[in-house]
């Protein structure tokens, strides 16, 4: 049925359940799951050089919490014998990161926790659950 899932997490609750989720999908049928945790990019700005954390040490905290995020996923997965990728990228838009690293890992699923925004926070801060349903061309499973 499946033969490449990926489940992007970013550490919350919602998205540990999005991970068991997928865990469990991938060993019904004998999947290799794909972890996803996406990085922000530095925030650049006109007065960036007065900023209190400089460039690299914010990277290399962006990496160290991402790959804490997926490190947790897959060893939660591997605990159940599952073959496991695990990943981080940096990207201004997580959807378009997400959509483009199923893309190169052949997934044919995307498992994903959906935060449940709705009214003015889902309008102001948007979804990126939302815009990977819009855009995907590949089925995506929404944990809630």
């Amino acid at each position: 049925m499946y033969r490449n899932i990926l489940v992007p997490t970013d550490g919350s609750e919602i998205s540990t359940l999005a991970v068991q989720a997928a865990a469990s999908l991938a060993k019904l049928t004998a999947a290799k799951l794909h972890v996803l945790s996406v990085k922000e990019p530095f925030p650049y700005s006109a007065i960036s050089e007065m900023q209190p954390v400089p460039p690299q040490e914010f990277y290399d905290a962006q990496e160290r919490i991402a790959r804490s995020r997926v490190e947790a996923a897959a060893d939660a997965a591997r605990a159940n014998g599952l073959d496991i990728d695990g990943a981080t990228v940096e990207a201004l838009h997580p959807w378009e990161a997400i959509l483009d690293h199923a893309k190169s890992r052949q997934c044919d699923l995307i498992v994903m926790a959906s935060h449940g925004r709705r009214g003015i926070s889902a309008l102001l801060l948007g979804s990126e659950t939302q815009k990977v349903l819009t855009h995907s061309a590949i089925p995506v499973l929404v944990i809630k």
